[in-house]
């Protein structure tokens, strides 16, 4: 008898580790097909189909696991997804990776629990609720200090032009409930015993799903942005293929170099304006013209500004721009701007200054609350920005454009301001050469792709090693340069102006009804269950 309570309980204890073991592997098998949904190190475009179909074994181990497992499983599902989604931002920076998998790992611990409450207190159509909380994560997690972008679903699809058509409507989020909604449905059918007779049960919603998806499609095909008798913007994008933060006085001028003299090879297409990319050029143009505080800076400067000056385009060239400004107590110091900045005849015409910089590794507003950790960034070499305040909008030759910079064009609200100011044409400036990931920079053009049809507007991207490109307001992309490749690519702009969208007038109006319904689904069920033990 003894002997026999010995097994039974070592039997048990064995079902639960191997119970625990299959659902961490349906996890990670679910973080891996996430991952590979977008470019990836197994595909530099990704397997966008893989994404309808993804997240089906997380909602079977969130069917079946307990209340308390399910926490652990968040942790653990958002570090794995994000760790191979991301496996790049190791070279972003030497924090980045105890940054921002961590965070994820947070916010499934939040979500898991809520995703478990749709499958428990609807068990008919839980999925659908479970629809609308995966989208309200994911526009929640692009909000405040914290907003990242990666990840999000829809951005998967970049592909898929029919598809991401829907985003002139709802924005991405639109086409996020799109994609997860398969795999809550079956991950909800497979919880169950298969039979024809729950087969039959869920004939209704997979139905629905399929008519609003041929709906889709059809409007996606039909309703194109007809640019064939649009105004062309000639464009030269230089990819001068150097990382402008590494080397000091002596790199700025090698790769002052290379950006003049790919720029004087590419006048021969001729282009209505020649861009470079974000912190081309790293020395403050106008600060060093002014205050020549360092001669050696100073020196690149005025050579910078001799060549311009023998230009007869305009330029936009990514700068640190330097400024001085007076603080509270009166006393003058210098702040540093990411900055995009228009020449003509060699004069600085006007200047945009990034409006939402990058979370620790651009700007860290907590210095007096988190001394330690303001201390912790800076001595990983951390290079900290001031925040712009406007929203510019430059013209050159009557086409208006304005220049989002680095990873600002992966947020759908920022573009669609510059577009609400008067934009053309949007010109992402970025430097994603840091990455050493083709990948990432494929990752970083997806979401460029979404900001085209979102607002029905041409997207340039001017990188320094890429992914050089030009998308039209459909969204397809029209030419691409090589990654990591030295040279300049010289395209005709589609200057599309015959259309406002409904995300342009109305924003992330789905985003915040997804959130609104999630809501409201959880309180209900909250209620619900209140109401039933005050009775029983």
């Amino acid at each position: 008898m003894f002997t026999g309570k010995l097994n039974s309980s070592g039997s048990e204890e064995e079902n639960i580790f191997f119970r625990t073991f299959k659902d961490l592997f349906l996890l990670f098998l679910s973080a891996f097909l996430f991952a590979i949904s977008f470019p990836s190190f197994l595909s530099r475009w990704g397997y966008f189909p893989l994404a309808f179909f993804a997240l089906i074994p997380l909602f079977i181990v969130v069917h079946r696991c307990s209340w308390k497992s399910c926490f652990f499983y968040g942790i653990f599902f958002g570090f794995a997804s994000y760790s191979l989604f991301n496996f790049w931002l190791a070279k972003f920076h030497p924090l980045a990776l105890f940054i921002v998998p961590p965070i994820h790992s947070f916010y499934f611990l939040l979500l898991f629990p809520l995703l478990k409450a749709a499958d428990s207190f609807f068990p008919r159509s839980g999925y659908i609720l479970q629809s609308l909380l995966w989208v309200a994560y994911e526009f929640l997690k692009t909000q405040g200090f914290l907003a990242y972008a990666y990840g999000i679903l829809g951005y998967s699809q970049y592909l898929f032009l029919p598809l991401i058509a829907l985003a002139s409507i709802t924005g991405v989020w639109g086409v996020s409930l799109m994609v997860v909604f398969p795999s809550a449905l079956i991950g909800h059918f497979l919880k169950g015993q298969v039979s024809l007779k729950g087969i039959r049960e869920y004939r209704l919603p997979v139905a629905a799903y399929l008519i609003f998806f041929i709906v889709i499609i059809l409007s996606g095909l039909f309703t194109r942005a007809d640019t064939d008798n649009s105004e062309p913007w000639k464009v030269a994008l230089i990819q001068h293929n150097v990382d402008p933060w590494k080397g000091g006085v002596a790199a700025y001028e090698k790769s002052l170099d290379i950006l003049m003299r790919l720029s004087s090879e590419a006048l021969i297409e001729d282009p209505d304006i020649i861009i470079w990319s974000e912190t081309a050029f790293v020395p403050g143009i106008d600060w060093h013209t002014r205050y020549r505080t360092d001669q050696t800076s100073y020196i690149l400067v005025k050579r910078l500004r001799g060549f311009l000056e023998k230009q007869e385009l305009p330029f936009v060239i990514g700068n640190d721009d330097g400024q001085l400004v007076r603080t509270e107590t009166g006393e003058e110091k210098r702040v540093d701007y990411n900055a995009a900045i228009l020449f003509k005849d060699g004069k600085i015409v006007e200047t945009y200054r990034k409006v939402h910089l990058v979370p620790f590794t651009e700007y860290f507003p907590y210095k007096q609350t988190l001394p330690g950790v303001y201390r912790w960034l800076r001595n990983a070499d951390t290079h900290f920005w001031e925040k712009g305040g406007e929203y510019t909008v430059f013209e050159s030759d009557g086409v208006k454009f304005s220049t989002p910079i680095c990873f600002e064009d992966t947020f759908g609200y920022l573009c669609r301001n510059f577009i609400r100011e008067g934009a053309d044409v949007l010109v992402n400036m970025t430097n994603d050469s840091w990455s050493n990931s083709v990948a990432a920079e494929m990752q970083h053009l997806g979401m460029g792709v979404l900001r085209a049809v979102e607002n029905k507007r041409s997207v340039v991207r001017a990188t320094n090693g890429g992914i050089t490109a030009i998308i039209n307001p459909n969204g397809k992309i029209l030419k691409i340069f090589p990654p990591f490749v030295e040279g300049y690519m010289a395209g005709a702009v589609p200057v599309y102006r015959d259309q406002t969208t409904l995300y342009t007038r109305w924003g992330d109006w789905f985003g915040w009804l997804s959130l609104l319904f999630s809501l409201l689904g959880i309180a209900f069920a909250l209620f619900r269950q209140l109401l039933l033990r005050l009775r029983s």
